[in-house]
């Protein structure tokens, strides 16, 4: 995997993944602040892997961010690392510590490994960098119930001691410690037409709604014209000193 400072011309394989987030999460406002200047700004911490049988697309990427942390891990995970990363270029600052934002694989490509590996890329490249420490609020996207609190499937094991979640397995097997839940981690908010929009059901009923790939509940309010998705995801701490 190459860094995108060191292999500019790989920024428009970048766009060839399709299919890999449901549509909702395109909704999450605060995205936008990292990914719209991620290639410039933070090229130094944006991998890219070429697909060698196919080069015009990437096989993999990664998306990492510097920033300043707070004394503890905040609930706001995904979102706060966000906002923290782009204080901290707007004040000058280099952030100290390293998260993880976004590990994707082609769809094709997946159960082979390349996960585990992109990570390690990750973990390399912000040793690299000067940095001891990588965090991640993770989306455990094998969590298949929206009504089990992330509290408890996170911290759920397999018979080998191994997180039952295959993303928190990768995590774990590259030597990381599942710390904290982050319970607001991303938040996505829209109208019903956005909402039937994103998923196709009606969302035309007050309350929990049951919507494919999400973590928790979509909470709908039917009179006030919205409805409201509030991510929950699992933070993992990696130390790079340690191998």
């Amino acid at each position: 995997m190459f860094p995108l400072a060191e292999r500019p011309d790989l920024a428009p394989l970048l766009g060839t993944f399709h299919g890999g987030w449901p549509e909702f999460m395109y909704g999450d406002r605060v995205a936008p602040l990292y990914y719209d200047i991620a290639q410039t700004a933070f090229a130094q911490y944006v991998l890219v892997a070429p697909d060698p049988d196919e080069p015009t697309r990437a096989a993999a990427a990664a998306y990492s961010v510097p920033y300043t942390p707070p004394p503890v891990l905040p609930v706001g995970g995904w979102d706060a690392v966000v906002v923290a990363a782009i204080s901290d270029r707007a004040a000058g600052r280099r952030g100290t510590q390293v998260s993880a934002l976004e590990i994707m694989v082609q769809p094709d490509l997946r159960g082979r490994g390349l996960a585990a590996v992109v990570l390690d890329a990750m973990r390399r490249n912000a040793a690299r960098l000067g940095h001891d420490t990588l965090v991640a609020p993770v989306r455990p996207n094998g969590k298949s119930d929206p009504f089990e609190p992330m509290s408890t499937y996170a911290f759920r094991t397999r018979e080998d001691g191994l997180p039952v979640d295959p993303w928190l397995r990768v995590h774990v097997r590259a030597g990381a410690r599942i710390e904290a839940v982050a319970p607001r981690s991303m938040l996505i908010a829209g109208t019903l037409a956005e909402w039937r929009e994103w998923t196709g059901l009606p969302f035309d009923r007050p309350g929990p709604v049951r919507v494919p790939r999400a973590l928790a509940p979509v909470h709908c309010d039917p009179d006030q014209d919205s409805a409201v998705y509030v991510e929950p995801n699992v933070w993992v701490r990696h130390s790079l000193n340690q191998r």
